[in-house]
């Protein structure tokens, strides 16, 4: 893995303050975001490793591995425990490999402490387990309907992936494998995908269940009639019984959202009647309306 300076991708000096990493960050995630260049390879390249800059220093603990360990930060927990088994059996001067900086010098020390370097004949190759990462997969509501496939750019590296229908606002996946690489032949770290859904439709989701009001006419409501609703999946005729209430509520059986991971299972669809008045009445009508509270 090359050396990455996070501090050069920001635009900042390795003083600045979380103040000055903020502002740096929001500026140019702005500039390079996606949406607004949207057949820009580079500007979207950009953006993920703005995004990869900021996750590490805007973090302290994140960055304080990075300013003492650069490119192995990732490994820095590994590298104290090795360092500390390490110091029973070297000599006091092997904390020369700490000094330097951190863009080639302690990279040299973990070959050397791990296998690869000059002194790997007389050391052991410790495998470690690559980093897991973690993303943000924005959808729809009427996207997750279906399963689907789509494709995540991670790293540089394009996944594509199977979106089972039904997963709900906030839930996260694993693929396993698809994380950090591994370090001297470890395994490869997982990517964790929450799912961000946003709600592009008329209908309210509960779990499986949706939920809509439609409007029906005074006229419909006093003597029944029919009415077409939209759902997701076509449009449905329902019967209105005559004396329909403000308020009644109906359900469709088999019409809600599927059921995440099981085929032909749906939740249901909750309608509710709101009864409209009748407005701009003529004398006539009126007249009519009268004669009926009469009676």
């Amino acid at each position: 893995m090359d050396f990455v300076d996070y501090y050069k991708i920001l635009g900042v000096d390795k003083n600045a303050t979380p103040e000055d990493i903020k502002s740096a960050y929001r500026k140019l995630a702005r500039k390079h975001h996606p949406d607004l260049n949207p057949n820009d390879k580079q500007a979207h390249q950009k953006f993920q490793q703005i995004n990869e800059a900021n996750e590490v220093l805007s973090d302290p603990e994140k960055r304080k591995k990075y300013d003492a360990y650069g490119k192995d930060w990732q490994h820095a927990e590994q590298f104290e425990k090795a360092r500390q088994s390490q110091q029973g059996s070297q000599h006091s001067g092997s904390g020369d490999y700490f000094q330097g900086g951190h863009e080639g010098d302690f990279s040299d020390f973990f070959e050397s402490l791990f296998g690869g370097g000059r002194n790997s004949a007389h050391s052991s190759r410790v495998k470690f387990r690559g980093e897991d990462y973690n993303a943000e997969l924005h959808l729809k509501l009427s996207d997750v309907y279906k399963t689907h496939q789509q494709t995540l750019t991670v790293n540089q590296k394009n996944i594509r992936i199977t979106i089972p229908a039904g997963v709900e606002n906030g839930q996260v996946i694993k693929l396993k494998g698809y994380g950090g690489p591994g370090v001297n032949g470890g395994p490869a770290g997982d990517l964790f995908i929450t799912f961000v859904i946003t709600n592009n439709t008329h209908f309210k989701r509960e779990g499986n269940d949706l939920s809509t009001t439609i409007e029906i006419d005074l006229y419909t409501a006093l003597l029944g009639g029919e009415v077409t609703i939209e759902t997701l999946n076509g449009k449905v005729k329902l019967t209105v019984k005559p004396e329909t209430q403000n308020g009644t509520k109906v359900k469709l059986k088999g019409k809600g959202f599927p059921v995440y991971k099981k085929t032909d299972e749906y939740g249901d669809l909750y309608v509710t009647y709101s009864v409209k008045l009748p407005t701009g009445l003529t004398e006539k009508q009126k007249e009519l309306f009268k004669e009926i509270s009469k009676l």
